[in-house]
């Protein structure tokens, strides 16, 4: 049972094995193509791994959980930019356990503060990720680089 009613987020959310990811930021700045990158990368190498909700993503509070649904309307899609909509094997719910934000160089700082989060609900902070993108390095090859236990989960 939801505690909260769901807020509506720009952002797309994903999940790789029991990880809930969701990607934050600005418009234009790649959530959606890092997270369908990330998505084939992880199924590659046989984890499962599907879309939640590109662009809007709905988000609701259930026994101290982020829960992560696309609103009906834009169920199963997601915007490729410069290409168009395309259909992406989606699972309908995913309780969200952190928070990314792509960086691109250069970088006002070297390290992230320590335990650093965002408050994606009101009172319900996410840890945050910063997912440095380089030119020539996978967006998912760096994410496991920080975040190894997504092979494992």
């Amino acid at each position: 049972m939801s505690n909260t009613a769901p807020v509506n987020r720009h952002a797309t959310a994903i999940v790789i094995g029991t990880s809930g990811l969701l990607f934050i930021g600005p418009s234009g700045t790649g959530k959606s193509a890092v997270a369908l990158h990330c998505i084939e990368a992880a199924r590659a190498r046989g984890l499962f791994a599907a879309l939640v909700g590109d662009d809007q993503v709905l988000i609701t509070e259930a026994h101290g959980r982020l829960i992560a649904r696309a609103p009906e309307s834009i169920a199963g899609l997601a915007e490729v930019r410069g290409a168009g909509i395309v259909t992406v094997e989606t699972i309908e719910a995913a309780v969200l356990t952190r928070a990314i934000r792509l960086i691109e160089p250069p970088f006002t700082e070297r390290l992230p503060p320590e335990e650093e989060t965002v408050e994606i609900l009101l009172s319900f902070p996410l840890p945050l990720t910063r997912l440095p993108l380089f030119p020539g390095v996978s967006a998912f090859s760096a994410l496991v680089a920080i975040h190894p236990e997504i092979l494992k989960s």
